[in-house]
């Protein structure tokens, strides 16, 4: 989506209760210099004054952030919005302004000036559909409640190993729902002091323990670990921390689990979900990651590549004279490349096109993520032809599975 011709431009300088707003003409002059709230009065406001200056869709914005409820009203005025990158306003700042003043109005000029002189180099958002609004909401929702939970998990382990180790080693996951029981039935080294085998056993059997270690085991591990601390208000402050982080992890697990089923409701919801489902190992959580980070823009991407360099699993050249080298590329959709990378991974355990990828990619040398990445990249091309086509994976149409079988089948 190439941005029109126009006799002004707009740069709006974020903030959380007040944006600074500059509107530049075409010969780079300051039109005018205003403040919005971050209210619906203050959006209306702005929608007013910017309808002054013409047609909305004759009149890009700038603006540092991707989304938002700012972004939306843009979006819904018709107006061209142009997300800009910080570390790049600042770049700019820093060469346009030599003496290093900082103010949220200059910061406003400084990146209508971007979008005025880069103009040819810009593109304006995509605006998603309420679908795909709606999945990422949850697929990224649920992305930071694991990442919270490895966190909570990490601060548990943590205590016990200073708190409790026999407790830390007892089970092989700390955060898994037999240890969560224990630590609820026994959250201090003295409340298992007389817990024998008999015990152990009954305990293993009411919660449902589906571990190989016989409840003999279990007690022998736990006696054979470092002393866990007996003092007696060291003790309390302990169980306190103890059921403090189970609950936490509990609750966690459970949002978790609720948004695992929102994920694969909203997925099935979706004109494409059918194709991303599709996909051999994906799984429902992992085809809504691809599709929520993926998009449903068929306008949005001019290939395979300039997906492939969005979700980061394409390489960067760097060339200069003698000098040639090729690098991880780091910029990129990082939770894109994770949703990707996982897939593909999956992806070679069921489809022996894949695994052929992945195995002469090792072959080459590379490291299992390089690999990985190289696979990425090889479904990201197949998937970009599904999604353009408004088709499911079918692997006897897949041209390059269909030759590596007849080979196998030679």
């Amino acid at each position: 989506m190439s941005l029109p011709e126009s006799a002004y431009y707009v740069g709006v300088d974020w903030g959380s209760a007040e944006h600074a707003v500059c509107v530049l003409t075409e010969a780079g002059r300051v039109h005018a210099r205003f403040a919005i709230t971050h209210t619906a009065a203050g959006f209306a406001d702005l929608a007013h004054r910017l309808a002054k200056l013409g047609d909305a869709e004759l009149v890009p914005v700038a603006i540092e952030r991707p989304d938002g409820r700012l972004v939306d009203s843009l979006l819904e005025a018709g107006h061209p919005v142009v997300p800009v990158k910080s570390n790049a306003i600042k770049a700019w700042r820093d060469a346009e302004v030599l003496s290093g003043a900082k103010s949220d109005p200059g910061d406003a000029e400084v990146i209508a000036e971007y979008l005025r002189l880069r103009r040819g180099r810009l593109d304006a958002a995509r605006p998603f559909s309420a679908h795909t609004r709606a999945l990422r909401t949850i697929v990224r929702t649920r992305d930071d409640v694991v990442h919270l939970r490895v966190r909570a998990t990490n601060m548990l382990a943590s205590l016990l190993d200073v708190f409790w180790p026999g407790a830390r080693h007892l089970f092989k996951d700390v955060e898994s729902p037999i240890a969560l029981e224990f630590l609820t039935r026994y959250p201090t080294p003295a409340s298992a002091a007389h817990l024998g085998e008999k015990r152990m056993a009954a305990f293993c059997s009411k919660h449902g323990y589906s571990g190989r270690r016989s409840a003999a085991e279990l007690v022998e591990r736990l006696r054979r670990a470092p002393a866990g601390v007996t003092d007696e208000v060291q003790t309390e402050a302990g169980r306190d921390a103890v059921i403090a982080l189970v609950a936490v992890l509990r609750t966690l697990g459970s949002v978790k689990k609720d948004l695992d089923r929102s994920a694969a409701t909203h997925l099935n919801e979706h004109p494409d979900g059918h194709i991303f489902a599709s996909l051999p190992r994906s799984g429902q959580v992992s085809a809504a990651q691809i599709l929520a980070e993926w998009g449903d823009s068929r306008d949005a991407f001019d290939g395979p590549d300039a997906i492939a360099a969005l979700a980061g699993i394409a390489p960067v050249t760097k060339a200069s004279g003698k000098h040639h080298a090729v690098s991880y590329r780091w910029a990129c959709n990082k939770r894109f490349r994770q949703a990707l990378v996982t897939f593909a991974d999956n992806s070679r355990h069921e489809s022996p096109w894949a695994a052929d990828i992945y195995q002469r990619a090792r072959a080459r040398g590379m490291d299992h993520p390089h690999a990985i990445r190289v696979l990425a990249r090889a479904w990201v091309r197949v998937i970009y032809r599904c999604w353009l086509n408004h088709e499911p994976y079918r692997p006897e149409l897949h041209g390059g599975a269909a030759r590596f079988n007849a080979t196998l089948a030679a």
